[in-house]
């Protein structure tokens, strides 16, 4: 058995994203992958948060088990094989500054080793840390393995002051915001450009093989690209943002060619004029969050996106994208699917709604 996919499917593919985040696809992106139900015979678990410490698995292993996974997959409207690296958890990068990563819960999170005052924090670049190493050789088997038929997409880095939130604390880093804000600066800074490190060097090893970019999102991209993000400004003001953040953020969005940002929570939609206000920004993905009211229930969010020039990573069900489509149209929006191949039908039912 082999992945259903070849490379007039990629040339299809980089087409359509190219024409997505140039703006000029006179339709929505809608991924839609189907998995087949058939029983795993294999004694290796699939790759995940819950599993990711085993290193007693070897890269060539994991990349087997992942390999049978995508064989019992089909791709339909814009979808591809993918293997989506956030299974090191939101924010890796601490880890590969030295933070420790704890997935006893069946989901990682990051705990610094040690708690430091803020003048105490300096950040080099760690060659030889364990989990960037391990990515770094998942990637190479996956490069051997699939020769460039499989997209495997860039681990979850995390936002800068996300990161910065995990090694000093969130309630910390609050009170240096008012007591030592140029410290924050300098750290942030001193994050910023080893983040910009890891992803130049974790990209050197996919490319030229890999067929393309992505991240958490699911998005392609046929030029380097991420998911930007700012989950801890949901507990500052604007007038913080428009300080601690928006100067980082925007280079971000300058030194990649395309950028989509991902805005969490009803907290951080005071900033969503600021964010929609960075002309190198493309796309913007809005998460109400959990207990909040369903996507499709925030109209003036999307209408303000739609406003400002910017794409839309809708996350939802099918009923919210319908809802969003009906009230600001289709064009330039993102869909990413997944479902039983035994729903196949109603699937494509709502997929022909929008694809040729």
């Amino acid at each position: 058995m082999s992945i259903k996919f070849g490379k007039d499917d990629w040339d299809r593919i980089k087409e359509t994203y190219d024409s997505w985040w140039n703006r000029t696809l006179e339709r929505p992106a809608i991924k839609l992958t189907l998995q087949q139900e058939a029983p795993c015979t294999s004694s290796i678990p699939l790759l995940s948060q819950a599993n990711c410490h085993r290193l007693d698995i070897s890269p060539e292993d994991v990349v087997e088990r992942i390999n049978a996974h995508l064989e019992q997959q089909e791709y339909l409207g814009d979808a591809f094989p993918m293997v989506n690296f956030d299974v090191f958890g939101p924010g890796v990068l601490a880890a590969f500054l030295g933070a420790t990563l704890d997935n006893s819960s069946g989901n990682v999170w990051f705990h610094p080793t040690e708690e430091l005052e803020l003048s105490e924090m300096h950040f080099e670049y760690q060659p030889d840390n364990l989990w960037f190493n391990r990515i770094k050789d998942i990637y190479g088997a996956g490069i051997r393995k699939w020769k460039g038929n499989v997209l495997m997409g860039m681990p979850d880095l995390g936002g800068i002051m996300d990161i910065v939130a995990t090694l000093r604390g969130s309630e910390n880093l609050l009170y240096d915001l008012y007591d030592e804000p140029e410290e924050v600066k300098r750290v942030s800074r001193e994050i910023q450009e080893l983040w910009l490190r890891y992803y130049k060097e974790l990209n050197e090893i996919l490319q030229p093989v890999n067929p393309g970019y992505s991240d958490w999102s699911g998005l392609y991209c046929s030029e380097p690209s991420y998911v930007v993000q700012c989950d801890f400004s949901y507990m500052i003001s604007p007038d913080m943002f428009r300080e601690f953040v928006a100067d980082d953020l925007t280079q971000l969005c300058t030194l990649l060619p395309h950028t989509l940002y991902h805005l969490d929570g009803k907290g951080e939609l005071p900033h969503l004029p600021q964010i929609a206000a960075i002309r190198q920004l493309d796309a913007i993905q809005w998460c109400p969050g959990d207990g909040a009211p369903r996507t499709m229930e925030w109209p003036e969010v999307y209408r303000q996106i739609r406003q400002a020039g910017k794409n839309i990573h809708v996350l939802g069900a099918r009923k919210d994208f319908d809802s969003i489509a009906k009230d600001i149209g289709a064009k330039g929006l993102y869909l990413n699917l997944s479902a039983p191949a035994s729903a196949k039908d109603e699937y494509v039912s709502f997929l022909n709604k929008y694809l040729p």
